[in-house]
């Protein structure tokens, strides 16, 4: 009876809503798994992000959102939904921004590794006249004059083909470079691939925890006007 007992006081929280959602701990929205953020304590009471939705232990759900992350915080909802004192503390975060940062780096780092990443203004331009592109990546730090040019264009081509429009500067070029592996990443495209698909999934988590957009759907960092240019 006391096995049975702590089996179901380390279960999770109750869904209730259906299609497999759970509620926000913070808002009390009801989302599916992939826009929220579990949380779980580790030995020494501290709340840890589980990203890969992964750790042992009963987990409390937070909309992927950097803003609702933080008033979770503040209004203590951590300690409140585990029913027993619980440490997160104001840098919570800011932490887990740069742990989407880091998946998407890596995510970056592998598909390159797999041969499906191009580089190049040049190299990226004619892969992007060809339709094949499916991911467009720009250092968010570079020059205006160039990257507009071309992510416009890039759009332009996606919606001719039916393609969502994904257009990422969420990382500098530095952070390009380094995952590349090579000096002055400026502009990369990404063609179809498992990898790729990984890392267009990690990009648009790390884009709406940090925009506020998390369960929005669709597209993101859209370049204004892209629909009335033509291929």
């Amino acid at each position: 009876m006391a096995e049975r007992r702590r089996q179901h006081d380390d279960a999770e929280p109750a869904v209730e809503s259906d299609g497999g959602q759970r509620l926000c701990a913070a808002t009390r929205e009801a989302l599916d798994p992939g826009d929220l953020i579990r949380f779980v304590a580790d030995p020494s009471g501290s709340m840890v992000p589980d990203l890969a939705r992964r750790l042992p232990g009963r987990g409390v759900w937070v909309k992927a959102d950097k803003a609702v992350v933080a008033q979770a915080v503040r209004a203590n909802v951590f300690s409140k939904s585990l029913k027993r004192p619980v440490k997160a503390d104001s840098e919570l975060p800011e932490r887990i921004e740069r742990l989407f940062e880091k998946r998407v780096l890596e995510a970056l780092a592998i598909a390159n590794k797999a041969g499906l990443v191009t580089t190049g203004f040049q190299q990226v331009a004619e892969l992007v006249e060809s339709g094949a592109a499916v991911a467009l990546v720009q250092g968010g730090d570079a020059a205006d004059g160039g990257r507009e040019k071309l992510a416009r264009k890039f759009a332009a081509v996606a919606r001719a083909n039916g393609r969502e429009v994904a257009v990422v500067t969420s990382l500098s070029t530095e952070q390009l470079s380094l995952a590349m592996g090579r000096s002055n990443v400026v502009h990369a495209a990404l063609i179809q691939g498992g990898a790729a698909q990984r890392f267009l999934k990690e990009a648009e988590r790390f884009h709406r925890y940090r925009s506020g957009s998390a369960a929005s759907g669709g597209a993101f960092n859209v370049p204004e006007n892209a629909q009335d240019l033509e291929v």
